[in-house]
């Protein structure tokens, strides 16, 4: 009798070192896509804004993308790009890494890092909604159901937030809810050109339009000499930002999927929410109270209940098999 593939793969050494390997990229993938709020937050001490912050975040991780959209043209079997594909690029460069980065920015000036990851963290749910108002889905009850438990818990710490912190939380919380509801457009937008381009290549296009749109914000409202004259410091983060905050992850969580599959690898990135209560609490002295604690997990279990291997009834698009929407840079 021939025994399963997993059960195969879970006697086979190699199999579960690229298993463990795989769990360690997507682990450290989602910690480091969440810690660019926590070195947004030491930025904001030396003056900046949330522009300066995209503008620097861009500019010093494009040749990164610029690299990777060559490398990833080049490989044998690619599919040539039409004009639509371009024009579609432009609109989700835009969409998914200007707005959404400039608003969760602009956001992170208001609200603290917990609720901020919070809120992104949302995304798969404003993906369903998406598609159940412009695309006339229908939704399953259990997944109204993860909605509403995701919503309860985002309330519960919006609400102690408010409390802790003040009035300023409700303006940020908007930033970030646009931030959030900019990037789940991408999201239901990119899953046909994915499976053209591949999602590498689309990540890196998208970035490359993206850096361009921040450019000419900033070009509009600022004299560009303005970035080169800010603290040393500033630099330093920001190309940390950059690197370990932008680029990496990409990468990382790819070579997860590639390893685990995208469910297994989505399951990991509740890590990242986790991590910013305590990083938040510990490097930017933030408050941590029972109730921010217990609406975190309950925001935690509904996503989950969304984002398991084939939760969703009525997915907004269709993502090849190696690859899931949640693995792309999430602004």
């Amino acid at each position: 009798m021939n025994r399963p593939a997993d059960a195969i793969a879970l006697h086979d050494p190699a199999a579960r070192r690229a298993r463990k390997v795989g769990f360690t990229l997507a682990a450290v993938g989602a910690v480091l896509f969440s810690a660019k709020a926590i070195l947004a937050k030491f930025q904001y001490r030396y003056g900046i804004d949330a522009l300066d912050v995209l503008a620097l975040r861009m500019l010093m991780s494009l040749p990164l993308f610029v690299i990777l959209g060559i490398h990833e043209s080049r490989r044998p079997g690619r599919t040539p790009m039409s004009r639509r594909d371009f024009g579609l690029i432009l609109i989700l460069g835009v969409l998914g890494y200007y707005l959404s980065s400039l608003f969760d920015f602009w956001g992170l000036e208001y609200v603290p890092v917990s609720l901020e990851r919070l809120i992104l963290f949302l995304n798969p749910t404003f993906v369903l909604l998406i598609g159940v108002f412009a695309f006339g889905r229908k939704v399953a009850r259990k997944e109204w159901i993860a909605l509403a438990v995701s919503y309860a818990g985002v309330a519960l710490v919006f609400v102690e937030n408010l409390r802790v912190q003040g009035e300023h939380v409700l303006f940020g919380s908007g930033l970030v809810l646009l931030a959030a509801l900019s990037y789940a457009l991408y999201l239901a937008m990119s899953g046909q050109l994915i499976q053209r381009i591949g999602s590498l290549r689309l990540v890196a296009y998208a970035m490359c339009v993206s850096t361009a749109a921040t450019v000419i914000h900033y070009l509009l409202l600022r004299d560009p000499m303005h970035l080169l004259q800010l603290p040393t410091p500033v630099y330093w983060l920001a190309l940390i930002n950059a690197i370990f905050c932008t680029f990496l992850p990409v990468t990382f969580t790819m070579g997860a999927v590639a390893r685990l599959g995208a469910g297994s690898a989505a399951q990991m990135s509740v890590i990242g929410p986790v991590s910013l209560v305590f990083l938040g609490a510990w490097l930017l002295g933030e408050p941590i109270t029972a109730v921010q604690l217990v609406g975190t997990a309950v925001v935690l279990s509904g996503v989950l209940l969304l984002t398991r291997p084939g939760a969703n009834s009525v997915p907004v698009a269709n993502f090849p098999a190696d690859t899931d929407p949640r693995e792309e840079t999430r602004g």
